[in-house]
Formats: structure tokens, sequence, C-alpha cells
């Protein structure tokens, strides 16, 4: 470790930009040089006499742009060649809102993921044409192979790379649904498809719950009562619950399926994560099912990809004419840097680092709530959280605004019945560890009734 302690120029920038630049410059003047290890956030914050949450930020925007490297229990470091990503002025956010995956940090991930920009770079040209709507041959067979570690193996005039998945479902509705019909999912479910379901003017119905996910008894009730068109189900790490459907279960929903004819839409959005993940149910009712492996959690949101197993290749010409109506086609660029990425193996290490970084961020989450009432899983995004007696989620929202913690009440997940005093609390996206530990550790304090803040 190096007595290090920067010059901050005063700009008007905040101060954690202002540290963030500070090393960027040290580094280029050689002030700075590969494997240095940067003074320990609280050491640094009590150095220049600011508090510890700006120096966690600035170590963190350091990291963002490829400077720095942090390594849990060993300290941060700055990275032998400073990655091409170093422009403040163009990085983007992201959605607090959105139920993020964690972000890769390791440099030599990071890098692996640059270099697929070369292929892309390569062919640029022919990219920037008009492709298929359900995307190149290329592209379907990656896809095809991203489905086998599901344990799916369908015909390639089954497989369709489409724009994402909300875009996907999108399509789907529009093909096997009109205004006024009904669609059954699950009673606490994904805002997505609300969203889209209420832009098409079909109608929504919950279906009861159990620990275990929906019903067999209360679906095949639904489906006599309501006579809908599609269930819809995310039955892997679901959102917002973090509840996985055991394979008993599924295979007991599939048989209801197959009795009743009813078409399946599934949302496998979280399938990729865990290790050992039950089997879509599309494997167990194939010819009822829409199964759309989206991309946005295991590998990256921004590509707008997903990979989806149609019931039979003439609906795969369906859900092509309706891309083509809705979306045009997915994106070419998106759809080569995947592929690249899958064929040599980045895809799956992306995958990977996802999966063990979203546990050690629940082992945080256990660990700073304790005492609370909520439910996770290990790889999960999120917790569900209850609040306690007396404290209404509105409260606890509005106690949380400004800080990098995604918190969404009940009330966007609640189909049917009224919204139950709990919020989602997103763990994912670029928050460091150590910030995510901290700013759980305020939501403790947000979560006590008024009575109890001294």
């Amino acid at each position: 470790m190096i007595d290090w302690v920067p010059q901050l120029a005063e700009t008007g920038k905040p101060r954690y930009l202002a540290i963030a630049d500070a090393i960027a410059q040290d580094i280029q003047q050689g002030r700075l040089g590969g494997g240095d290890r940067l003074p320990p956030q609280r050491r640094l914050a009590a150095s220049l006499g600011l508090d510890f949450t700006t120096v966690s930020r600035a170590y963190a925007e350091a990291q963002t742009r490829g400077l720095v490297t942090s390594h849990v229990g060993r300290g941060t470091f700055v990275t032998a060649r400073p990655t091409a990503t170093a422009d403040p002025e163009r990085k983007r956010a992201g959605d607090q809102s959105m139920n993020m995956p964690p972000e890769p940090a390791d440099p030599d991930l990071v890098a692996r993921m640059q270099a697929g920009l070369g292929y892309v770079s390569a062919n640029l040209v022919d990219l920037l044409r008009y492709q298929s709507p359900v995307g190149a041959e290329r592209d379907r067979v990656a896809a095809s192979s991203w489905l086998s570690l599901r344990g799916m193996v369908p015909s390639m005039e089954r497989i369709a790379v489409t724009p994402g998945a909300h875009a996907t479902m999108a399509a789907i509705l529009s093909i096997i649904t009109r205004p006024g019909d009904r669609i059954l999912c699950e009673r606490v479910s994904y805002p997505g498809i609300r969203n889209i379901a209420a832009r098409f003017g079909v109608t929504l119905i919950g279906v009861e719950m159990d620990a275990q996910g929906v019903t067999p008894e209360a679906l095949r009730a639904a489906i006599a009562l309501h006579k809908p068109k599609a269930l819809y189900l995310n039955p892997t790490l679901q959102n917002p619950t973090t509840l996985t459907i055991p394979v008993e279960r599924r295979l007991a929903l599939a048989e209801v399926l197959n009795a009743t004819g009813l078409t399946l839409i599934e949302d496998d959005a979280y399938g990729f994560i865990p290790a050992k993940a039950p089997a879509p149910i599309a494997l167990a009712a194939p010819d009822l099912t829409w199964h759309i492996g989206g991309l946005a959690k295991c590998i990256g949101a921004g590509l707008r990809l997903a990979f989806t197993v149609a019931p039979s290749p003439r609906c795969a010409i369906r859900l092509s004419q309706a891309i083509r109506a809705l979306s045009v086609m997915p994106s070419p660029l998106a759809a080569a840097l995947t592929t690249q990425w899958i064929e040599n193996g980045t895809a799956d290490g992306i995958r990977r680092f996802i999966r063990a970084e979203s546990a050690a961020r629940q082992e945080i989450a256990r660990e700073a709530l304790t005492g609370f009432a909520f439910e996770a899983s290990e790889n999960a995004f999120n917790v569900w959280l209850t609040l306690p007696p007396g404290v209404g989620r509105a409260d606890v929202v509005v106690k949380m605004a400004g800080r990098p913690l995604g918190l969404i009440p009940s009330d966007a997940f609640t189909v049917d019945g009224p919204a139950e005093e709990k919020l989602r609390v997103s763990l994912g996206g670029r928050i460091s560890r150590e910030d995510l530990r901290d700013n759980l550790m305020f939501l403790q304090q947000a979560l006590l009734p008024s009575e109890f803040i001294g």
C-alpha cells in the first residue's frame, strides 16, 4: 500500500468525481502504477476530511472507469491496463427501479467482453443492414446452444432471436389475444406483464399461490371460471417474491395445461442463473408453451435480446410476422456480439459471475436485515421485504429517496386484492458490496417505527 493522498482540483464537480479524476490523472502522470494498492476508504476519508460514503463512491466510480479493481478482504488496486471506457461524460447510471444483475468488475472478464466488439467492428457494414425478424441463422444456432443449458433442444424452426423479453411478450399477446380477453398469472407478478396486458386491453387474473407457487387446484378452477387465453408464469426466482417453483409442482401445472389445452407464456428470465434450476415447464408441455429465455438478467439488459421457443414452427412464423410489425427485428449488432460471447465462452463467464456475486449480495442482505421478515433466494437479485407493523411502504420509499438502492412497493406487483406492506429491495446493479451493506444498514433505520427513532 502506498501513502497516497489526491490533490483535488476545484472544478465544481462533486468530490467523489474529483477523487476519481485525481486517480486517473496520477496514473497518467506516473504517480500511481499498475498494482499499487490505494489507501483504505475510511483512512482516505479521514485524510481528506470527507465522509466515508464520498470516498466509497469515488472508488466505485474509478472502478467503473476501469482505473482500479477491488478485491474483498485485500483492498483496491490500480489496474495494470486501464480500460478504454474512462470517459465520465458517457457514463450511463442505469435505472435503479429495475431488478438489475450485478455488473462485472473483474478486469479479465471485462476485457473478454470488450474483445467481442472486435468481431462486431470487423462485420459492421453487414450488421447495419435489415435482418430477419427472428435473427440470422448463426445467431439462432448460438441461441440453441444457450438454451441447451436449460435442457431445451427444440428444432431450429421453433427458435427465434427476439428483441428482449418485454417486446416478445407484447408480440405473443398480439398473436393470441384480443381486447377483452383474459390471461391468468401469479397473484403477485412481474409488473411488465401488467403493463403489456393493459396496452392490449387484456385483463389479468391473479391465481392463488402457496409456498410452491400457483396451485394446480386454483389453476383448474380459474380456467373453468374465466376461460382465459393463456397462463403467464415467471417460475424461477420469481420477480418479486424470489420463489422458484419446484419440479413436482411444475409437472402438476403442466398436467393441468395439457389436459385443458391452455397456452403457457413461460418467462424464464432468471432460469440461467442458478447452478441447478428446475427444468422449464416447456419440457413437459412443449406444444402449448411460448418459452422466453431473456438475456437481460443472465448477461445484460442493454443487449435487449431474448431466445424464444415457439410451441410449433407455425407459431414461430406468426411470431416472426408479429416481431416485424411491432419491432422490425432484433438488433443485429447486439445479436452478433452475443453470439460471439456464446461461442467463445464469455457469456458463460458473465453468467457465472452473476451467479457468484448475487449469492454474495444475498449474504450481505441476510446479515444486514437480521430481525426483519423477508423472502429471498441464493441467486435472486432482490429480497421481498415484509415491513414491520406500523411502518408504511410509502414512508420507507420516501426516507430512502436518493439512495442507490432500488425500492419498489408491492402495489406494482399486486394483480388482485389489496397490496400488502411489502417492498422489493433490489441488490444488483453497479453498487459495490460495501455500499450495499451501508445502504442496507440505512434501510434498517428507515424500517423502524417513528416512535423508536430518537
